[in-house]
């Protein structure tokens, strides 16, 4: 792996001001692959805008996916990661149904460990902050024709980050969506891919307008079964039991929800995997 040092480093922010996902680290992690050759020329490089002609598929036919973790620092002054192999595991997962060429998860998260180190400085110490990471990977062969690509990029960049929402790390107001669609089973929506995203957006629009932070997503075919969060998985606990949807096809398969569900088991504590008729207890937006 090639390592070329940034020779300008960029004002770190200070807690109070940072903000979710608008600043970056001084580095950034690069790869290659073409059709034939594999991945190839793994690269950390000053953080920098990229060169991609304006035909590249990536543009035209949105084939992506990306992750997000973190990185923290303890009071020992350790950077610990949580679960790291599984954001790239599924990030396979994505590929597999973007038709994009796996990775190799050690490689990965060595190529993570090492963009880590160069920018450590950049994790923030104080509670309830961590460095934001974001691998993605994009098409990037200049032809208008639809099929997969031949060529990507695999890039990883990081973020120093306080809380996702304005509130903090407290509850958020959600509101129920019963006019947009997301996903159905058999489409994206076990994908972690920008176009899930994208069709996402009008809804978030509307809620944000009417004081909500987040939408909850009702199922694509019948509007009545509770699906997930824009932002993440969840779960409800009714008469003791904790219950959460099943992943079907169109829900994403999220890690924290599985280290939930994994704690639930070691603690004894009865959860159950459904679809679940809950949207009375939720207030729809319409």
């Amino acid at each position: 792996m090639q390592i070329t040092l940034s020779t300008t480093k960029k004002e770190k922010p200070q807690a109070e001001q940072l903000e979710f996902g608008k600043q970056f680290t001084d580095h950034m992690f690069i790869m290659d692959y073409t059709q034939g050759q594999g991945w190839h020329d793994p690269r950390i490089v000053p953080y920098q805008p990229l060169s991609l002609e304006p035909s590249a598929m990536i543009f035209h036919y949105g084939q992506s996916v990306f992750e997000g973790l973190k990185a923290y620092a303890t009071p020992e002054d350790e950077i610990i990661l949580f679960r790291p192999e599984k954001n790239f595991q599924r990030l396979n997962s994505s590929n597999s149904r973007l038709c994009i060429p796996d990775i190799d998860v050690d490689f990965a998260l060595k190529a993570l460990k090492t963009l880590i180190s160069v920018d450590k400085d950049w994790i923030p110490q104080a509670e309830g902050t961590s460095l934001y990471i974001r691998p993605f990977i994009i098409a990037t062969e200049p032809y208008l024709g639809v099929s997969p690509s031949e060529k990507y990029q695999f890039i990883i960049i990081m973020s120093p980050v306080g809380s996702y929402y304005k509130e903090g790390i407290h509850p958020v107001k959600i509101a129920v969506e019963s006019a947009f669609t997301r996903a159905v089973n058999g489409g994206t929506g076990e994908a972690k891919t920008g176009g899930n995203y994208a069709s996402s957006l009008k809804a978030q629009e509307v809620s944000e307008k009417m004081g909500y932070a987040q939408v909850l997503w009702l199922d694509g075919v019948e509007k009545k079964y509770i699906e997930e969060v824009g932002s993440m998985n969840v779960f409800f606990k009714i008469n003791g039991e904790i219950i959460t949807p099943a992943l079907n096809g169109s829900i994403l398969p999220g890690i924290t929800r599985d280290s939930i569900i994994e704690l639930l088991k070691h603690w004894g504590l009865p959860c159950r995997k459904d679809a679940s008729r809950w949207r009375k207890f939720m207030k729809p937006i319409n």
